[in-house]
C-alpha cells in the first residue's frame, strides 16, 4: 500500500506564484504520508488557447526544474499535471514525472485534443494551437506501473485498456473538464475506466476560479478498482488523498476475471507498433 495525493491547485496567471504554492502543498501532501504526488493539468499557468503559446516553455525549463526539485527534497515521486511545452516551433500539452532523485522519467503529451462543440454551452478547440503527443506513457514505482493521460484522454477507453495490458494499475489523469462536462461526466468516466480496467484511477483538477475565462470543474477524485470514489474535492483548492491497495487489484481481478474471459478470437484492442 502507499498513499496517493491529487493537489487541487488555485491556478493564477502568475507562473511564479503557481509554482511556489504547487511546492508548498506538496510538501504539505509528502508530511501528510503521500509518497506520489499528482499537480493539475496546466498547474503553471491559466488553461486556454490564447495562454498556451505564451506560458509555452521547453523541457527541461523553468517548471520542469522546479518540479525536479521539489521531487529531490521531498524524496517523492512528483507527477506534474502539466505544462504547455514548445518543441521545434510545435506546442503540447505535456506531463512530466520525477523521481525522489529528481530525474524525470516520464513524458506524456497529450494524445487526444480538446476539439469540442456544444451549441450554447461551449466550443473549445485545443489543436488551434497545440499538437497532440503519440506516445503511450508508463513509469515505474517500487508500488505499481502507473500510466498517466492528460485530460481529453480520460474519454477514450482504449488507452485505459492498454495501459492494464502494460501492468498499470493506477492510472493518473491530471484534467481540467468545465462546468458543462465536469458535472455530466467527470466521475462518471473515472469510475468507468476504473471498473473496466480493474485498477485505481485518479484525477486531478485545478481548483475553480469563476472570474477565469475557462472555468475548472474541480473535484479532484481517486476511484478504487470496485468503482468506490475513496477520495474527492469540492471546488476549492486542497490536497486530497487515499491508500493505494495494490492488494485490492489483484483480490479483484481474481475474482472477476475478465482479462482471461475476454473474446481475443472475436476483438482484440492492442498497441500498434
Amino acid at each position: 500500500m502507499f498513499r496517493l495525493a491529487a493537489v487541487q491547485l488555485a491556478v493564477s496567471a502568475n507562473k511564479a506564484q503557481n509554482l511556489e504554492r504547487a511546492g508548498a502543498l506538496i510538501h504539505q501532501a509528502v508530511k501528510e504520508g503521500a509518497k506520489v504526488i499528482a499537480l493539475p493539468e496546466c498547474f503553471n499557468s491559466p488553461y486556454g488557447t490564447q495562454y498556451f503559446a505564451k506560458y509555452a516553455e521547453k523541457i527541461p525549463g523553468e517548471s520542469t526544474d522546479f518540479l525536479s526539485r521539489i521531487a529531490k527534497e521531498t524524496k517523492a515521486y512528483v507527477i506534474g499535471g502539466s505544462i504547455p511545452e514548445e518543441e521545434d516551433g510545435k506546442y503540447y500539452n505535456t506531463a512530466t514525472v520525477f523521481d525522489p532523485e529528481g530525474k524525470m522519467i516520464a513524458k506524456h503529451r497529450k494524445m487526444h485534443l480538446f476539439d469540442i462543440d456544444i451549441p450554447g454551452k461551449i466550443k473549445f478547440k485545443e489543436s488551434e494551437v497545440l499538437h497532440p503527443g503519440s506516445k503511450f506513457t508508463t513509469f515505474e514505482t517500487p508500488f505499481c506501473k502507473v500510466g498517466i493521460g492528460i485530460c481529453y484522454d480520460m474519454r477514450f477507453a482504449e488507452l485505459a485498456q492498454i495501459y492494464k495490458n502494460l501492468g498499470c494499475k493506477l492510472i493518473v489523469y491530471p484534467g481540467a473538464f468545465n462546468m458543462t462536462t465536469g458535472e455530466a461526466h467527470w466521475e462518471a468516466i473515472q469510475r468507468g475506466r476504473a471498473i473496466d480496467n480493474q485498477l485505481y484511477v485518479a484525477t486531478v483538477s485545478p481548483a475553480r476560479d469563476v472570474d477565469a475565462t475557462y472555468i475548472a470543474w474541480g473535484h479532484s477524485t481517486i476511484v478504487s478498482p470496485w468503482g468506490d470514489v475513496i477520495a474527492k474535492a469540492d471546488e476549492k483548492e486542497q490536497i486530497v488523498s487515499a491508500e493505494i491497495n495494490l492488494g485490492r487489484v489483484d483480490e479483484i481481478r481474481q475474482q472477476i476475471p475478465i482479462s482471461v474471459q475476454n473474446r481475443k478470437d472475436l476483438y482484440e484492442v492492442k498497441l500498434k507498433e
